[in-house]
């Protein structure tokens, strides 16, 4: 059989595999992107090897448990228990799969250059694995360019070439943690490739579990929607919280301000001010953007402003915080400040980038004693930070200042307002709720 007879045998007996969902899956990354991904997959009929080098991890999955919460362990352990789904920190296992999905992280360097060590240790490991006729997607968000320049000539040095013997996509994560709408299944998929071949076989591939496959021209198309989606959140909370601090100099509610105008039925959409940005997309992606256009001689002046206003939010808290206590005669040095949620959103436990954890670098550097709340939180441990959650009840009747950083819907707002001697609310959580003690963003 010549090679290009041969090339085709394989792409089609890897579509009959992905159609009759026999298809070997992999997720290298088990993470808020992984899990949810492998799990969806496994429910469909899939066989899926999750691989993570977290040993911890690993044996969690393998035990039944979950470790992210939007996904519920009695799930991972009924997929487990039929051999659906199962987790190893050895690569090896590459060598028996079909598919895999690159879902590790991509996080920023303390000089806002992108960290690709995470892709190419993974990509290192796939390559020495890669066989023909075998689907790789990369999921991790990253700047325009990186699965053609980066990850590419890394599997091609196999021998194997793309679009013939093997297939490579991009697809960009949209997971939203704590969003009880739009899950994995029902959140449109993006998907690109380097060939038409390889873009066609990624779409048929999500179109097993994903409910909307939304094919692109490109890798680099695929990689620019993600960036554009959550630059396009960065820059409008950029926006947004100066206004919050332009109102605050004026003495005009901003809530008020933005459910007015978000009576307007076309051409505006609302967007909130908050004590700073957090997760792991918003704070970093754009960036990845900014970073790539330097490169090309450019600069991103939205986003480099956007960045700045944003970054100085917990600066704007703390300050309020302490002016709240200077009108009550009381210095910041030395008072109680408890802090109520360290997530980075509502009703996760996600603490990545939260600006919970700069609040509290700064409130203690002005000489405050803080403590704080959060159900979903039981401990921080996180950049330097060793915390254990206490009782809202006992802290918020003895604290000088309750300070509103995640607006968890589990805490009891109305016993916080009744006990509390001052209120500093950056989230507009105490909505209806009236007091001199309130002091709202």
């Amino acid at each position: 059989m010549k090679l290009a007879e041969a090339s085709v045998a394989q792409a089609a007996q890897l579509e009959e595999k992905i159609r009759s969902r026999t298809a070997r899956v992999g997720v290298a990354g088990m993470g808020y992107v992984g899990l949810p991904l492998a799990v969806e997959f496994a429910r469909q009929g899939f066989s899926v090897t999750g691989i993570d080098v977290s040993p911890a991890k690993v044996a969690r999955l393998n035990a039944g448990e979950s470790y992210v919460g939007d996904v519920p362990s009695p799930v991972v352990a009924e997929l487990v228990r039929q051999g659906k789904l199962r987790a190893t920190t050895d690569y090896a296992a590459v060598a028996e799969l079909d598919t895999i999905n690159i879902c590790v992280p991509t996080p920023l360097r303390k000089t806002r250059d992108p960290d690709m060590s995470f892709i190419v240790a993974a990509c290192e490991e796939i390559a020495k694995r890669l066989h023909p006729g075998m689907l790789v997607i990369l999921e991790s968000t990253t700047y325009p360019g990186t699965t053609e320049e980066l990850v590419l000539p890394m599997l091609e040095r196999s021998g194997l070439k793309v679009g013939r013997d093997f297939f490579l996509c991009f697809s960009p994560e949209r997971v939203d943690p704590g969003n009880k709408t739009y899950q994995t299944a029902n959140i449109p998929k993006v998907v690109g490739g380097i060939t038409p071949a390889c873009t066609a076989m990624g779409a048929l591939f999500y179109s097993q579990a994903i409910q909307t496959v939304v094919p692109v021209s490109s890798t680099q198309v695929a990689e620019m929607v993600k960036l554009l989606e959550n630059t396009f959140r960065m820059i409008n909370i950029g926006l947004v919280n100066e206004l919050a601090i332009m109102c605050d100099r004026m003495g005009i509610d901003v809530w008020e301000v933005i459910e007015a105008a978000a009576t307007k039925p076309f051409g505006f959409m609302p967007f909130y001010p908050g004590p700073g940005l957090g997760g792991h997309c918003i704070p970093v992606d754009p960036f990845y953007l900014s970073w790539k256009t330097k490169q090309a001689g450019l600069e991103a002046r939205f986003i480099e402003l956007a960045g700045y206003i944003n970054s100085q939010m917990p600066h704007f808290v703390v300050a309020k915080v302490q002016n709240a206590l200077n009108d009550r005669s009381k210095p910041l040095r030395g008072s109680h400040i408890h802090i109520l949620g360290v997530a980075y959103k509502r009703d996760v436990d996600d603490t990545r980038e939260s600006p919970a954890l700069d609040v509290i670098h700064l409130l203690r550097r002005q000489g405050a004693r803080v403590s704080y709340s959060d159900p979903h939180v039981p401990e921080l441990h996180a950049d330097g930070l060793e915390l254990r959650s206490e009782p809202l009840d006992e802290r918020a009747a003895e604290a000088d200042c309750v300070l509103i950083i995640t607006d968890h819907s589990a805490f009891d707002y109305a016993t916080v307002v009744e006990k509390a001697r001052l209120i500093v609310d950056t989230r507009n959580a105490l909505k209806g709720f009236q007091g001199d003690h309130i002091v709202r963003l």
